[in-house]
C-alpha cells in the first residue's frame, strides 16, 4: 500500500501496529492487507503490501550487570580510617597575604604580581586590617581613603581582611591596571 493510499484512508502504520482515525471499510481492508505482511519473507514483493521490518530485540536495563569493581579500589575505599575531612579556614581568619595570593587571579593578576602588592601594602599598612591613618583617615590594609569606601566590597569592611583585600585589588585593577603599576606609582609619588 503506498503512502498516498494510507493517507487517503486515514490509516497510519507505525512499528507494525495499525492505528486508524476512521472505522470505514477502507481502513478495515487496509488492516487485512497489513495483517498478512508479517507472513511474507523480508524483501519479497507483496503486490502492494508493506515489507516486514526486522527490529533489534529490546534489552532490559535490569539485565545489564556491570563487571565487579577493581579489587584494589574496593580495598582502598573500605579502609576504616574514619570519615574524610578537609581543612576549612574562614578567609577573615587566614593570613592576609595568603588571602591576597588566593584572590589575585580573580582580578586578572598573575602570581608574579604578589611581590609588588606585598611591597605596596607593607608600606601602606603592614598588612594590618585595623591600620588607621589619623592624619588622612585612610583605613585598613589597602589604606582606603576614606575607609568607608570599602563598604562596596562588604559590610564587614572595617574588620575583615578578605573584604579589604577584595576592595583593594579592585581599586588597583581599576586605577593602575596591576599591583606592580600601583607600586611604581607609590614609589614615585609616595601614595597610590
Amino acid at each position: 500500500m503506498s503512502s498516498v493510499a494510507v493517507a487517503a484512508t486515514g490509516v497510519a502504520v507505525s512499528g507494525g501496529v495499525l492505528h486508524t482515525s476512521s472505522t470505514s471499510g477502507v481502513a478495515s481492508a487496509a488492516a487485512d492487507v497489513i495483517g498478512n505482511v508479517g507472513d511474507a519473507p523480508a524483501g519479497a514483493s507483496l503486490g502492494g503490501q508493506l515489507p516486514k521490518i526486522d527490529r533489534a530485540p529490546v534489552v532490559s536495563r535490569s539485565s545489564d550487570r556491570r563487571d565487579a569493581a577493581d579489587p584494589a579500589k574496593e580495598a582502598a575505599l573500605s579502609v576504616a580510617s574514619g570519615p574524610a575531612t578537609t581543612d576549612r579556614v574562614e578567609m577573615s581568619q587566614a593570613d592576609p597575604k595568603d588571602i591576597a595570593r588566593a584572590m589575585l587571579p580573580q582580578f586578572g593578576f598573575s602570581a608574579d604580581q604578589f611581590s609588588c602588592l606585598d611591597s605596596l601594602w607593607t608600606k601602606e599598612s603592614g598588612w594590618n586590617p585595623s591600620a588607621d591613618n589619623a592624619s588622612s583617615s585612610a583605613y585598613g590594609i589597602p589604606q582606603a581613603l576614606p575607609g568607608s569606601k570599602m563598604a562596596s566590597a562588604g559590610s564587614d569592611w572595617a574588620s575583615n581582611p578578605a573584604t579589604q583585600i577584595k576592595w583593594g585589588l579592585g581599586y588597583i585593577r581599576d586605577s593602575y591596571g596591576s599591583p606592580c603599576a600601583a607600586w611604581g606609582h607609590s614609589q614615585a609619588y609616595n601614595w597610590y
